[in-house]
């Protein structure tokens, strides 16, 4: 009987050793050496101090930065475990709402941001990853739209002109890539930094 499970063990061994230790080993190698910036984590700096990811959101509120997409994600609340809190863009748990469209948590939490919107620019229609969070709540880019949208607020909190703003959008602007995939976005944090390096120059 032995002999039947001999070859169903040393498979299984040799299997994991290849598939689960071998190659994800190798393929790491390869990324730090072909992409070290990525394989890193895409980590962005500024002054010698690491600042964030360009692959995932910060909380932006204050009036003179961009704000990102909403984030639904959350973390046991510490006061009691058994329920949770709000915590934005919790990188540890990365989920979205699981919220339905007929939700009523979720149409009242539309409703409240897009009242906010339309009183911050009123004549101008809302986009609508300003009000909707993503599958992951962790979506570090909004579209150029929705940074468009948010330009004077910006532009007056910071006293600069809609004009220097747009620019700097515009240039935090990436198309699709490779031309065909995805949509043009903007980083939100990469715009932020931008905004803070023009007031320090």
């Amino acid at each position: 009987m032995f002999h039947q499970f001999r070859p169903a063990i040393v498979m299984i061994v040799l299997m994991t050793v290849l598939t689960g230790l071998a190659y994800p080993l190798a393929m790491t190698g390869i990324a730090e050496t072909i992409f070290p910036y990525q394989a890193g984590g895409s980590l962005i700096e500024k002054n010698g101090k690491i600042v964030g990811s360009e692959l995932i959101g910060q909380n932006f509120t204050g009036a003179k930065y961009f704000h990102g997409r909403p984030s639904a994600t959350t973390e046991p609340d510490p006061k009691d475990p058994s329920k949770t809190v709000a915590v934005p863009y919790a990188a540890d748990n990365s989920s979205g709402s699981n919220l339905g469209p007929t939700a009523k948590p979720l149409i009242d939490r539309i409703k409240d941001d897009a009242a906010k919107l339309k009183a911050e620019n009123p004549n101008t229609p809302i986009p609508v990853d300003l009000v909707t969070s993503s599958a992951s709540g962790l979506d570090p880019d909004i579209s150029p739209a929705a940074a468009a949208f948010q330009v004077p607020r910006v532009a007056k909190a910071r006293g600069l002109s809609e004009d220097q703003v747009r620019a700097l959008v515009s240039a935090a602007t990436s198309g699709r890539t490779v031309g065909i995939l995805g949509e043009p976005r903007v980083n939100v944090l990469k715009l932020n930094l931008s905004l803070d390096a023009l007031q320090k120059s």
